[in-house]
């Protein structure tokens, strides 16, 4: 034997009824014994629940009850045939009559008890199973209704019946047993006191019913049909990586329904638990998965925690006093209390010193407990033996939950962690002693992103999703989007990370997609956005509020760097391979600095010195591992660079630099190049990560040009100026060629003082073979004394430059 419980929706439609006929059909034809449970159709108890207040209120009713007639005789029209409708139609209609009649005594009245309500929601599950009955008799014509009202008994505790279960076991068992013939279709949710008045069971009572059944009868499982796969890791609908789990135990499947699970109702489980029987959680529309089993021994989790769940809406009620510490039956008055007040505690915490107990309870019942508290403690605040309690409202509690979590060491700082770097704040934690869960209260508008960020910290087979906003489509931007694009699929089979582009900006359009944006069509998503406004995009990001977020800066432009420190103060990181902000002042620097340290994201700019090469790990990967450095020297700029590496023979420095700009080395004005200025600005970065809080006018800066070429009015007038000063540049290359050495332009940092200038190298200088528009530096540690550490490479181009930044979003990925 079986119980088959059918939800709402798996009973809302034609369609969805169709669904459950093959599901009882393939039942049947295979051989098995069921009972079939059927909940209202979808939406019809909260409706009857509308229409119940709209009347005790003396507002129009009848509209709504027009709206679940039609939605039951709508069915009858498409499911039964219409020489059997007839009857169908009958009964409904009494039932709605029936309804009526009560919500006109409740207008009449301008009163609803709970009694009266029980009494009208019943009819719900009444007219559903009833329909489905009729429509399952002409497939299987031993089915019988069975309004479970005459054999499950209850206490008066209308709404939320306590079930008397000796007395109800022995009536199913008896009922059952007499029509062992029949399949019978039996009424959720309802039941009824000893004087044969209507009770229901509560949120979720059909699971309850299912439960009440099935414990009477011994039977093999429980299927709690839904439309859903089982249980999941997470809410799909905020967690779109969760998954389906294929097992729990009865403890997990608890805890997780408790905190906000709505798949099962938690009382469902107790008589199942109590006799041992497995709950299947299976989809009335997916019925080839298998859902989940719930049940006594489970194997082992290959994860530390087996998912997570919340609830949305809670308030922390805070106590403090003197007048707690060690005075016995103190939390067991408070709690007392609250009980007689039908109150729910829904978490508690202690501190060791007992000075504070602190409490979480639904919104609703925040001001009676306030009142409770100052009515029954009246003395102890008059006397200040108490304090008054302090409330805390628009908060939730998020758990996780395992059986795993008592074997596996470091659970809460991983839990701690991921909320940390996402800039959630903790207001109270509460873990048991069983260690099945932990349960932390959060701000409710940042549920979403910590759901999604500890889900991501646990289940790490799963990729970890980046929500990335990038700025500055240039070359660079364009050409990083194009990578990432290209290596997405690497990133999430070898990295287990996934690059999800949220938003993309330029200085004309912006656009922003929390779903992310299609890397294939970019261009034409971006060119349809809206007018570009950088403060409204950082506005928004923050308002989304999404986990693992990423600022990406591709820009030349000063704005974006203004709000580097908003966006760490949201817990955004920071990728950018633009320099302004990192040379502006010192102060600014730091400030950058310190804030991302605060609030623990990362702030990368690898590419504000070398491109695609590993300069700023380098150096501080040789730092933090205790080295010391003595000297830094550097040539950062791949145009200069360029530039002197082919300056020899009879070419002079005027051809070398038309063709440098030719080959697109140089900006539109070469001078910004050979002023050294972008140079000094790097080696300035360097500086400062190395320790020194040095300032642009401390650097020690080198002509390369003479005055008559940087005074020149125009681009022309330079090139001319150029060719009248080949003589000064012709003496520094014949005085090198003399001595057997060669031209560079070099930074050079040594005793905390920087400075970028020429210099004459011979060939035991690093750099002396460098070549082509390589860029190279050197580190000079106490480890690398006489043979320093030297990075050489391409120093420019968009290329290697986006490959600079895309490293620095994985390492962000990584941490």
């Amino acid at each position: 034997m079986k119980i088959v419980k059918f939800g709402g929706t798996s009973v809302g439609s034609s369609q969805s009824i169709r669904h459950i006929l093959d599901i009882l059909q393939q039942k049947h034809s295979s051989g098995e014994n069921f009972i079939v449970i059927s909940s209202a159709m979808k939406g019809v108890t909260n409706l009857l629940t509308d229409l119940a207040y709209a009347a005790s209120e003396g507002n129009d009713f009848k509209s709504g009850l027009s709206e679940i007639e039609q939605k039951h005789f709508t069915v009858i029209k498409e499911m039964i045939e219409v020489r059997n409708q007839n009857p169908v139609f009958t009964q409904i209609k009494l039932y709605i009559n029936e309804i009526e009649d009560l919500l006109q005594g409740v207008y009449s009245l301008r009163e609803l008890s709970s009694q009266s309500k029980d009494f009208i929601l019943s009819y719900g599950e009444k007219c559903s199973t009833f329909l489905l009955s009729q429509i399952a008799k002409q497939y299987f014509p031993k089915s019988l209704f069975v309004d479970t009202s005459a054999l499950i008994k209850t206490d008066s505790n209308f709404g939320n019946a306590r079930v008397d279960t000796p007395k109800t076991e022995k009536l199913i068992q008896e009922f059952v047993s007499s029509h062992k013939d029949n399949i019978l279709f039996a009424t959720g949710f309802i039941a009824s006191n000893e004087n044969n008045r209507i009770t229901t069971l509560g949120r979720g009572g059909s699971d309850y019913t299912a439960a009440i059944f099935g414990a009477a009868l011994d039977v093999e499982e429980i299927e709690l049909w839904s439309d859903v796969d089982g249980m999941l890791t997470a809410d799909p609908r905020v967690v779109k990586k969760a998954f389906p789990l294929s097992e729990l135990s009865y403890t997990e499947a608890m805890e997780l329904s408790y905190f906000g699970a709505k798949v099962i109702y938690p009382p469902a489980m107790i008589p199942a638990f109590r006799k041992k029987i497995p709950i299947l959680l299976r989809n009335t529309f997916n019925p080839g998965f298998k859902g989940t089993r719930i049940q006594q021994t489970i194997e082992k989790n290959p994860y530390p925690i087996r998912g997570i769940s919340s609830i949305n809406s809670i308030s922390l009620i805070n106590v403090t006093g003197s007048g707690m510490v060690g005075k016995i039956g103190f939390s067991g008055k408070l709690f007392s209390l609250l009980a007689r007040e039908q109150i729910n505690v829904i978490l508690i915490t202690q501190s060791s010193s007992e000075h504070s107990i602190t409490f979480a309870i639904e919104p609703k019942d925040v001001q009676k407990a306030r009142e409770l508290f100052k009515t029954e403690f009246e003395l102890e605040l008059e006397t200040n033996k108490l304090n008054p309690p302090t409330i805390e409202e628009h908060l939730c509690v998020l758990a996780i939950v395992g059986e795993n979590m008592k074997q596996t060491p470091g659970i809460s700082g991983q839990l701690f962690h991921a909320l940390g770097r996402n800039g959630i704040n903790i207001h109270a934690i509460a873990q048991g002693s069983s260690e099945y869960n932990i349960s932390v209260i959060i701000k409710r508008k940042n549920i979403s992103k910590a759901l999604n960020a500890v889900h991501d910290i646990f289940f790490t087979q799963l990729t970890k999703t980046l929500h990335v906003f990038s700025v500055g489509t240039g070359n660079i931007g364009a050409t990083l989007l194009r990578q990432i694009q290209k290596q997405s699929n690497f990133l999430r089979e070898n990295n287990d990370i996934e690059v999800k582009i949220a938003g993309i900006a330029n200085s004309r359009k912006m656009t922003i997609n929390e779903e992310g944006i299609d890397l294939n069509h970019w261009q034409e998503v971006l060119e349809n956005g809206e007018k570009a406004d950088l403060d409204e995009f950082v506005n928004r990001i923050k308002l989304l509020n999404l986990s693992n977020c990423v600022f990406i800066d591709n820009s030349a432009s000063p704005q974006p760097g203004k709000y580097y420190k908003e966006l760490f103060e949201s817990n955004i990181s920071v990728v950018t391979c633009n320099k302004i902000a990192n040379s502006s002042s010192y102060q600014e620097y730091k400030t950058l600095k310190d804030t991302a340290r605060r609030r623990g994201v990362d702030f990368f700019y690898e590419t504000n010195v070398g491109a695609g090469l590993p300069i700023i790990r380098t150096l501080k990967d040789l730092m933090t591992s205790g080295d010391r450095i003595i000297k830094i020297e550097a040539i950062l700029s791949g145009t200069i660079s360029y530039i002197f590496n082919n300056f020899k023979g009879d070419v002079s420095f005027y051809e070398i630099v038309k063709k440098a700009q030719e080959l697109g080395y140089t900006e539109p004005d070469p001078r910004d190049d050979l002023s050294g200025k972008d140079f000094m600005r790097k080696v300035m970065i360097l500086a400062r990560d190395a320790g020194y809080s040095i300032e642009e006018n401390e650097v020690e800066l080198g002509a390369i040009l003479p005055e008559n070429c940087t005074r020149a009015s125009s681009v022309e007038d330079f090139y001319t100026e150029l060719k009248k000063s080949d003589s000064y540049f012709n003496e520094i290359k014949e005085k090198a060629e003399k001595e057997n050495k060669v031209i560079r332009y070099i930074g050079e940092l040594e005793n905390g003082k920087a400075s970028v200038k020429l210099k004459l190298i011979d060939n035991s200088h690093p750099f002396y073979n460098l070549t082509g528009s390589d860029n190279i530096i050197s580190f000079t540690t106490e480890r690398y004394k006489h043979n320093p550490l030297v990075v050489k490479g391409p120093g420019a181009g968009a290329e290697v430059t986006a490959a600079g930044v895309f490293a620095d979003l994985i390492n962000v990925g990584a941490n």
